[in-house]
């Protein structure tokens, strides 16, 4: 039995990584890439890398835990996540500062 792969649009080697944090409107995302990186969702506080309109990775600020979209060249998208991750944290030292929490739902 064979499976039909569904054609990925080309994202233009141009495109902006932009990070940010998860929302509530990323959780398909968030469950796309899980499922694509054989992985659970990250959770609590998430940072996300886009290229162009797709999120190629995440990250939780939470436990550390990382999922990639094994189909493009993620692996600096998800190494860009741990450093910001990094500088959040040494920002937040000697702070209470809340952060936005999108995973699971309503945590």
């Amino acid at each position: 039995m064979l499976k039909t792969l569904t054609a990925r649009k080309q994202t233009p080697s141009d495109a902006a990584l932009t990070i940010r944090f998860a929302s509530s409107d990323d959780e398909a995302a968030l469950v796309r890439l899980a499922e694509l990186d054989s992985s659970r969702a990250p959770r609590g506080a998430v940072l996300v890398a886009d290229v162009g309109d797709e999120t190629w990775a995440a990250l939780s600020l939470d436990d550390g835990h990382g999922v990639a979209d094994p189909f493009h060249s993620s692996a600096e998208a998800l190494w860009m996540l741990t450093e910001r991750a990094r500088q959040l944290r040494h920002e937040r030292r000697g702070r209470m500062q809340r952060l936005p929490r999108v995973w699971p739902a309503g945590a």
